[in-house]
């Protein structure tokens, strides 16, 4: 299976689209300058305790309260807290890896016995901000790096169990025991397998230096602060899926592209040659049919093979996926062969839906009746293994005796869907546009001010694909006749994500004007 990764980088986002043998299956859009993202490390201040909810509320600079509970503190909470509160009092601290650990906290324990409102806390970003709710926190702190995941304050080595050749394991827990300080603890993870001795090393050395530039900077700032940024969301993708199968990175900004590779030259160098910067008119996703993708999968309605197809419904509480056949049984006899068929093709198409719009919380299938109980296993059991290649956390449960199947999957960031919808541009929510008509007289006018009044000599025009095969018709055409008409050079571009009377002018630097 050969992966490829697209990025578009705009200057409000950028959008990273994994595909599969050139098939969309996930699909992240980032926001710049954003912030508050998965692995991002903050210093502090407690706002409120709530003792109902044995929970608190932390000021980490959001628009909203960040919330943290108290079985997110993690075990050695009371060392690390003594800590954070003695480096941001300027107190002298002896190193990290001599530290006494307290007596680990109970999980039966009270959040107020532990911290109080004003209190610094050092804290990491465990789920971002989502619909009217502010960032969720935990304080039991993780690093990850390509091979391992450090984990300060514990003494644990921890190895992956798809690693399952005992002399392999063997082999990665004496690397990290000749490294790795007191105080620290690891993940080994699966990438790790068959990486030499001075790559997890270094590995983990990265890591160690990282958290201790996050404490030291808790001397000089003041909360709320970020200490440690996670990586951007890209470099991140490639750092957890970079693998054989990976053909090509392909990203249509330089700088990008050049941060990219420092990076990949760093975990694998011998892949650094997979990085390519995109250069061709046509905007990067349209190039690479991701657009088309894009606008036929995020819809309600997703058609599958043959009439069938799904209707896709979201709540604050959960999804609801509905399978139809469609026209089918009218068209075939054995009902139960084609509604095992139609609900076969149907699960393949939502493990892919939950990838790529990263619906997480609960989802509900209310999948086509069967009658038997094998046909329901093989149906569970294929669920199951077509979701074992989704790396968020998930569990999936046999259908119920009315026919639903539920899953419940990890949801650390916002649903793709929710930022794909917006009041339309044009219209503004009035359901009325100018007329179609009018629009190459407007397209003229604005030739008509760049080219003669501020005397731009070199346009490019991004329209949609039918107005630009409207503008190149015949001969001579009517980009053909405003060329001659202003005496300037006029170059029209197609764009799949632009509304059909949208229209985009840039000047030769590519600077868009308005």
């Amino acid at each position: 299976m050969n992966k490829e990764l697209i990025i578009n980088v705009a200057p409000s986002e950028v959008t990273i689209a994994l595909a599969e043998d050139k098939v969309l299956v996930e699909l992240s859009k980032e926001k710049c300058q954003r912030g508050f993202a998965v692995g991002d490390i903050y210093l502090g201040r407690v706002r409120k305790i709530m003792p109902g909810l044995n929970a608190a509320f932390i000021n980490v600079g959001h628009e909203k309260d960040a919330f943290i509970h108290y079985l997110d503190l993690g075990a050695q909470f009371d060392t690390l807290h003594k800590l954070v509160k003695n480096l941001a009092a300027k107190k002298r601290t002896s190193r990290f890896e001599n530290l006494k650990l307290a007596q680990p906290i109970g999980k039966g324990g009270k959040l107020s016995d532990h911290i109080a409102v004003g209190d610094p806390i050092l804290v990491q970003i465990a789920k971002e901000a989502i619909s009217t709710k502010g960032p969720r926190l935990t304080s039991d702190i993780s690093l990850a790096g390509r091979n391992i995941v450090l984990l300060p304050l514990s003494n644990k080595i921890s190895i992956s169990q798809k690693i399952r050749q005992n002399s392999e394991r063997k082999r990665l827990k004496k690397i990290v025991d000749t490294v790795l300080p007191h105080n620290y603890g690891v993940i080994i993870r699966t990438a790790a397998q068959g990486q030499n001795d001075r790559e997890i090393e270094q590995d983990i050395l990265a890591l160690i230096k990282k958290w201790e530039a996050a404490l030291a900077r808790i001397k000089s700032d003041t909360p709320p602060a970020l200490l440690s940024e996670e990586m951007n969301r890209a470099n991140t993708m490639i750092r957890d899926q970079l693998s054989g199968s990976f053909s090509a990175i392909h990203v249509d900004d330089k700088a990008m592209a050049e941060e990219i590779r420092a990076y990949i030259k760093q975990i694998a160098p011998e892949k650094s040659r997979i990085v390519r910067l995109y250069k061709g008119n046509v905007p990067i996703l349209d190039n690479f049919d991701i657009t088309r993708q894009i606008k036929s999968l995020f819809a309600k309605y997703v058609s599958l093979k043959r009439g069938a197809y799904l209707i896709i419904e979201h709540t604050e509480a959960l999804h609801v996926i509905d399978v139809n056949s469609g026209n089918r049984t009218k068209a075939e006899n054995d009902q139960e062969k084609t509604a095992m068929d139609v609900n076969l093709a149907a699960a393949a198409e939502i493990a892919r839906q939950l990838r790529l719009r990263d619906m997480g919380g609960i989802i509900v299938i209310d999948f086509i009746d069967l009658h038997k109980a094998e046909n329901r296993q093989i149906l569970f059991d294929r669920m199951n293994e077509l979701m074992a290649g989704d790396r968020a956390k998930h569990t999936v449960l046999p259908l119920s005796k009315f026919g639903l199947m539920q899953i419940t999957r990890q949801r650390v960031r916002p649903e793709a869907i929710s930022e794909a919808t917006e009041v339309c541009p044009y219209c503004h929510g009035t359901g009325a546009v100018s007329p179609t008509i009018l629009l190459d007289q407007q397209i003229e006018n604005r030739i008509s001010y760049y080219a003669l009044d501020k005397g731009i000599k070199q346009l490019t025009l991004r329209v949609s694909p039918y107005v630009a095969a409207f503008l190149k018709r015949g001969f001579p055409s009517l980009k053909m006749r405003w060329m001659l008409k202003y005496r300037c050079r006029l170059h029209v571009e197609e764009d799949q994500s632009i509304g059909l009377i949208e229209t985009k002018i840039f000047d030769r630097k590519r600077r868009e004007l308005n």
